[in-house]
């Protein structure tokens, strides 16, 4: 992912100022796809003629606000596909949908199609007292919390073979989540743990609940657990599936995130984004988002 780390670094210092943190909308008020070059890294011109979706050839860049859980599949297959199959050039911008929504709210990161982990953080771009930035959005996938882990972690073989919720709370061990204020998985995994800590009387779990020291952003909570800094972490199946993680399912407890996309209102590529928005749907790139762990919303 050639780019990525430089985005994370926008979307993150983004973030800190920002304080912390299947059709798309026809009525949507936007100006056209710009004719002028593309930005940044875009490519140089692939010329004319329709693209396998249908699609004249465009060079024009297509920004895509994203849930940070899907940054491998979104970079390494969704982005170059859309770009194989459109010419239009997908440059995505991963963060916690929170995050991604006071930025999009607050002028601070331009966008053409926001893909959330969570419908109510659309509803936080809807409606006059919120900007009106989406009018619409679609459901288009899910997929289930889970508990993936360092296979070389000390704590690797109870967490196989013990109830994950009596392995955690082991002294030492060192488990990851993100932030509720800025990511929803963040929310999911205090609603696990505070759960479990009421179930099974372990008040060690609603501590971890609690604590902020095992905080992490999501754009880098996958990397901290495969460089061993972490024993386990609470991860989407999708996550887990595209890192190629070992992971154990939270027996008892089944949260899911409801992913959807929308088309920006303002979106300065407009036509560029329903492209992407109609390319998610295609009967390809439904599978491979199957294959990486995304199932459908129905």
């Amino acid at each position: 992912m050639p780019d990525v780390r430089r985005r994370l670094a926008a979307t993150a210092l983004a973030a800190i100022l920002a304080g912390g943190i299947f059709a798309p909308p026809a009525h949507a008020t936007a100006p056209s796809d710009a004719s002028t070059a593309p930005r940044g890294t875009g490519t140089a011109p692939r010329g004319t003629g329709g693209g396998p979706l249908g699609h004249a050839r465009h060079t024009t860049d297509v920004d895509v606000l994203y849930a940070a859980s899907l940054t491998e599949v979104m970079e390494t297959k969704i982005g170059p596909a859309f770009d194989k199959a459109t010419g239009y050039h997908f440059v995505g911008f991963p963060g916690g949908s929170k995050s991604l929504a006071t930025q999009i709210r607050s002028h601070l990161q331009a966008a053409d199609v926001f893909i959330s982990a969570s419908p109510a953080v659309d509803k936080t771009l809807e409606g006059r007292i919120n900007g009106n930035w989406v009018s619409a959005y679609t459901v288009f996938g899910r997929t289930y919390l889970e508990l993936g882990y360092d296979r070389t972690s000390k704590f690797a073989g109870q967490l196989r073979s013990k109830p994950w919720y009596e392995v955690v709370v082991e002294p030492g061990f060192r488990l990851g989540r993100t932030d509720p204020a800025v990511d929803p998985k963040g929310v999911l995994a205090q609603k696990v743990l505070d759960e479990a800590a009421a179930q099974h009387h372990l008040p060690a779990l609603k501590s971890l609940a609690e604590t902020a020291s095992d905080v992490f952003p999501e754009e880098s909570l996958v990397g901290r657990l495969q460089a061993g800094q972490l024993d386990a972490g609470f991860f989407y199946q999708v996550e887990v599936v595209a890192a190629h993680l070992p992971s154990v399912p939270l027996t008892g407890y089944r949260f899911a995130a409801t992913y959807t996309y929308a088309v920006v209102n303002r979106a300065l590529h407009r036509n560029g984004a329903r492209a992407f928005v109609r390319f998610l749907t295609e009967p390809g790139t439904r599978a491979t988002l199957a294959r990486d762990g995304l199932g459908s919303a129905g």
